[in-house]
């Protein structure tokens, strides 16, 4: 990147709510869910549990039961864990929902429009040249670096294109954090 003394502004990207689900309902033919309260069913079955996140229609609120655990030994579960499940532990309904072999087995992707915001600094970009921005996805939230820079400057994305050195591609979507220098508009 950069050799030069540089100012360092921390950027994060958090989650504000859940977001959606894009899954089929069965009922209405809507492609989006929600996880409404964040609740888990927990069925037993002799030794085996099965356990569901549940999530409903936002069309036709129809609830739809996600598998999360299928026909698993009581014994195979960590006691905090199952009794984050009966609970219904919101971080534990979080982490669920964001964890890919989830959605993969469940067919869904999330739909994170409106989901999530950029904080960043309130900093003076007239004192120190070039600025370094460290940013720090919180969630799994998939982003184009150059539009969320776009975004956090106030800049269109050419000039973002122009002005930015970068060692990722910045038209690619991330899910992880980044680290970019902006140098002077001259």
């Amino acid at each position: 990147m950069s050799s030069q003394p540089h100012t360092v502004l921390p950027w994060v990207v958090r989650r504000t709510r859940l977001p959606l689900l894009s899954l089929r309902c069965v009922d209405c033919g809507s492609e989006s869910a929600t996880t409404g309260d964040g609740r888990f069913r927990v069925n037993a079955n002799g030794k085996l549990l099965d356990v569901w996140l549940l999530v409903r229609c936002v069309s036709c609120d129809r609830t739809i039961k996600l598998t999360v655990h299928g026909r698993a030994p009581v014994s195979s579960f960590d006691p905090a864990e199952l009794g984050g499940y009966h609970a219904n532990d919101p971080e534990l309904v979080a982490s669920t929902l964001l964890d890919p072999l989830l959605a993969r087995r469940n067919r869904f992707t999330l739909d994170w429009n409106g989901a999530w915001r950029l904080d960043t600094p309130s900093a003076r970009l007239d004192e120190a040249w070039p600025v370094q921005v460290e940013v720090v996805f919180e969630d799994p939230v998939p982003v184009r670096p150059d539009w969320l820079i776009a975004q956090g400057l106030g800049l269109s994305r050419n000039e973002v294109l122009r002005r930015i050195k970068c060692d990722i591609p910045l038209r690619r979507t991330r899910i992880a954090g980044f680290t970019f220098i902006l140098m002077t508009g001259d």
